[in-house]
């Protein structure tokens, strides 16, 4: 199954480190993001969990909850949790799918269908389960980003870009390059200037087809 951005996320039931439980049952009526990992004890990953464990309270305040996973055993991820905790001095709170099966990894289009996991495998056999989902409250699908392995995430960016979704969710506007938190945005080219106006206020018409304005 290919997904992409307005898809609903298939509501799996999978197996973490804290248990089982259903991706929709688990994001609720909250922001979700779920992060993939090729392989348990591998280095840019360990930074990159570490990452997301100091990002806790940052978290919370946009109503998100973050879940990962990692294409190895639930057992495997609590002995791989002390690491990432000693190396970053925060607690990873969120849980971490054990996807030793695929079927995760599979029904989020990282890995073909034929995909399996072989004997002595490498991070590189799953090399390409290394994206991150920002999905909505609705459990649907807004952004995903995907990087090679040789490259740790940016997650200012991760925030950055979730902040800029829960901006424009569901409203006629946009958000231009680089925008930060407190910019102006893009009124959306369904409305006219006079609908835009009678919206927004005033506007800053800088192009007939790019207008802004401070929300």
């Amino acid at each position: 199954m290919s997904l992409r951005i307005n898809d609903e996320i298939p509501n799996l039931k999978v197996t973490t480190d804290q248990g089982e439980l259903s991706l929709h049952d688990y994001i609720g009526d909250s922001w979700g993001i779920l992060f993939s990992h090729p392989k348990d004890f591998t280095p840019v990953c360990t930074t990159e969990f570490s990452a997301v464990a100091k990002l806790s309270d940052e978290w919370a305040k946009r109503n998100t909850k973050v879940i990962g996973i990692s294409v190895d055993s639930a057992e495997d991820h609590t002995k791989w949790k002390s690491d990432i905790e000693k190396f970053g001095g925060s607690k990873a709170g969120f849980p971490i799918i054990a996807d030793t099966d695929l079927k995760v990894a599979k029904a989020f289009d990282m890995l073909p269908s034929e995909a399996h996991l072989p004997e002595g495998r490498t991070p590189a056999d799953s090399a390409t389960v290394r994206s991150v989902f920002i999905i909505s409250p609705e459990k649907k699908l807004q952004l995903v980003m995907t990087y090679p392995m040789t490259i740790g995430r940016n997650f200012a960016e991760v925030l950055r870009a979730l902040d800029a979704l829960q901006k424009t969710y569901q409203n006629p506007i946009a958000t231009p390059a680089d925008w930060q938190v407190g910019q102006d945005v893009i009124v959306a080219l369904s409305l006219n200037d006079e609908q835009a106006k009678e919206k927004y206020g005033k506007l800053d018409i800088k192009l007939p087809y790019l207008r802004t304005v401070k929300l």
